[in-house]
This record gives C-alpha cells, structure tokens and sequence, in this order.
C-alpha cells in the first residue's frame, strides 16, 4: 500500500509542467491535415519526466503517441471533440485523447510507409485492446534516478537505462507500448540485422540480411524518428509550400 500511494506521488511530481516553450513546427490546420491513421506522433514534452527522457535518450523527443482518427471509435472529449490519439500517460495510464491535447507542442509525425487497411484495423484494436492499462511504475523510479541531481551517465549506457520496466504485459510507458502493436504486424522499427554468407561461387562478397525483432521494452521515442522504415512528415510543407509568400518583418 505504501509503495502504491509512493507510486502516485512520484507519478504526480514528474508529471507536473515546468517552464518552458516549445516551439510549434507547424501550424495546428497544418498538423490536423497531415495526419493520417497509423500515424507516430512524437512531443517533446515539457514536464519533469520529459527531461529524465531527453536526457537519457540524447533526443528532442519525450514521448510518442499513435495517431488513429477520428473513425478508430475512441469515442469523443467533454467539449465533443474527437478522441484520435492513443498514448500511455504516467498518471491515467493507457487512454485516448484528442489531438487539440498537443495543440502548441513541439511535434513530428513518423509514418509507417505501406500499411495496409487491414494492419491500421489491427493496429487500432490492438491499441484499443489495452486501453486501462498502466504505466510501468517501476520503469518511473528508474527515470527518477537521474532527475535529482542528474548524474554523469556515459552515452553507450544512457539507451539502456530505459529497459528496466517491470516485464509485466498489463504495463507500459509510452515507446514501449507503440512498438509492440507494430511488432504485431511484424513491421520493422530498428531490428537487428545479422548479415550471413551467401553460398554462392559467382559472388564471393554477397550476404544475406536477417532480421530479428529487439524486445519492446527496448524502445524509445527517438526510435520512430531514427528507423528508416518511418518517413517523417512536415505539415508546413505537405501542401503548397511557397517560401516567397513568407511575411518578413524586415521587408
């Protein structure tokens, strides 16, 4: 009982807002257009936990959230706007939430490239499928190792410092949880490539790739950006982008 209401303090103090501006990369329409079902939608993140993240990672990004639309069936907010995003939260767990959530945020959008109607469906009820369930608190005491006062951790280390979540299905942070639904489609993020021989006399130099899936706990949200399997959407510039039409204010 201690540890749970320990849990909850914790998960409150880290999730509280510090100071600090984003800087939005596109216009809210912008964003709003440019999504599409399937969608990674990666925040920056302006809270406590954010930076432990950042840090750890060597990344601008602190969380990651699953676009699915507003036809996915997440139901709609207080103010009836549309639930279009899947994301684990510290404090409320795995829930859906709309996109006006992360309306002034310092976002990127990484797109799965060839996904059918069938795997976004797949993909939705998987997501769907673990609505409730809850943050990795263990995972949360780890990050909050390096908070106060934020130690010298080497690089080759920082990566593997966010693998210590409990193992226990019914829990997640946010990377973890997306990588597993498209690990369930067998779509790549970053697996690990092991290069064989080729039995082959007329070609001394070829290989053979195999993939082998990483575990999902092993993710992060700089991961989606980093896989060459996720192209990375700039709303700003998917419609008719023309840098002469821009307002200088010294012209």
């Amino acid at each position: 009982m201690f540890l749970n209401w320990l849990s909850r303090r914790l998960a409150a103090y880290l999730s509280k807002q510090i100071t600090r501006h984003s800087i939005r990369t596109s216009t809210w329409e912008a964003m709003e257009q440019a999504l599409q079902p399937g969608d990674v939608l990666l925040v920056e993140g302006n809270t406590r936990i954010s930076v432990a993240i950042r840090y750890l990672t060597q990344s601008t990004w602190s969380h990651a959230t699953l676009y699915l639309g507003p036809d996915a069936g997440l139901g709609k907010a207080g103010n009836g706007e549309p639930r279009v995003l899947v994301e684990a939260d510290l404090q409320e767990g795995i829930r859906a939430i709309p996109l006006s959530v992360y309306r002034h945020a310092h976002t990127r959008i990484c797109r799965p490239v060839g996904l059918s109607d069938s795997d976004i469906r797949q993909l939705a009820d998987y997501a769907i499928g673990r609505m409730g369930d809850q943050y990795d608190m263990k995972n949360v005491f780890d990050l909050a190792r390096y908070l106060i006062p934020t130690p010298p951790v080497p690089t080759r280390y920082r990566h593997k410092l966010l693998a210590f979540g409990s193992g226990d299905p019914t829990r997640a942070i946010c990377s973890t949880f997306i990588a597993e639904g498209f690990q369930s489609l067998r779509y790549p993020i970053l697996p690990i490539v092991r290069t064989l021989p080729v039995d082959d006399p007329d070609c001394e130099d070829c290989v053979l790739e195999r993939f082998r899936i990483r575990h999902h706990s092993l993710f992060t949200p700089r991961d989606f950006d980093a896989s060459p399997y996720f192209r990375i959407i700039k709303p700003t510039i998917e419609t008719d982008f023309d840098y002469k039409a821009i307002d200088w204010e010294d012209q």
